[in-house]
């Protein structure tokens, strides 16, 4: 019994992190028909900010607190030097993106180095849960992606920014010709979007290693959400974060990863071959 609640633990923890980094690439695809492929790469700028900082001395949690505003002003100058000139060109975003992942990825390789940076783990020790011993860190992580979770949520479905951006995802121009100025919403769902990475690789950076090629491990599993979930949905996100997250967690503990990713993946293809636009808007 104690083992599977362990598991169920370990699994809910990393469902809860790969749903933030999968609610940026659901908010930037659904607003801007982006396809983002260095959203991985900006997750690793998060876990960097946090290295760099905890380096110069800054408390743990300030750190965690300037890693969005660190990624999310990046996203704003990527979304103007890059992003907005290859608006409603699907195939060049790509090609753009995933050219920016290298550069990227090669800058902190300049910056850093090649190795791994290893970051302290700031809440140490365990706690109790239904007669298991869980890392206190994870527990936090599971918290702190919950609530940021439920914050977009909130934001995107009860306020009047979220009618905003919801009204640009159904219909662009008709939104615009409302007043929206679709430009600024632009600009702003591409922060938001890199800040929502950004904060994932800051939290889950004592638990993992930091090192220049980290983003593909959640850029991956992401856009398997995304798709299995089903796109331009914040539910379709949290249903796809869960089935991905979920599966991988269990099978990894209980096989081989790399088997576990290749039945994952098998998974996800049957999903999307038969369920085509997602598991949420297939069974609705």
């Amino acid at each position: 019994m104690d083992i599977v609640i362990l598991i169920g633990l370990d699994t809910f923890s990393y469902v809860l992190t790969l749903l933030l980094v999968t609610l940026g690439l659901v908010i930037i695809y659904g607003m801007m028909n982006i396809i983002n492929m260095a959203h991985g790469e900006l997750f690793m700028i998060g876990a960097y900010t946090v290295a760099t900082l905890l380096a110069s001395g800054v408390p743990f949690w300030i750190c965690i607190m300037a890693a969005p505003i660190v990624v999310g002003v990046a996203g704003i100058l990527i979304e103007e030097v890059v992003i907005r000139h290859v608006y409603g060109r699907p195939l060049d975003t790509i090609l753009a993106t995933w050219g920016l992942s290298i550069a990227l990825k090669q800058l902190i390789i300049i910056l850093f180095g090649p190795g791994a940076v290893s970051i302290t783990n700031p809440v140490p020790g365990s706690v109790s849960l239904m007669g298991v011993d869980y890392p206190a860190y994870r527990l936090v992580i599971m918290a702190l992606a919950a609530a940021l979770a439920l914050a977009i949520y909130l934001v995107i479905y009860r306020t009047t920014i979220g009618l905003q951006v919801r009204a640009v995802i159904s219909n662009r121009a008709m939104a615009g010709s409302l007043g929206v100025n679709t430009r600024r919403m632009d600009r702003a769902t591409f922060a938001v979007g890199s800040a929502l990475a950004g904060i994932a690789g800051a939290i889950m950076s004592p638990m993992i290693s930091v090192d220049p090629q980290m983003g593909v491990g959640f850029l991956i599993p992401a856009f398997l959400s995304v798709l299995v979930g089903g796109l331009n949905s914040l539910v379709g996100a949290v249903v796809g974060a869960g089935t991905i997250g979920g599966t991988t967690g269990i099978l990894s503990a209980n096989m081989e990863q790399a088997d576990a990713q290749i039945v994952v993946f098998l998974i996800a293809i049957l999903i999307i071959r038969f369920v085509p636009q997602g598991l949420w808007k297939g069974f609705r």
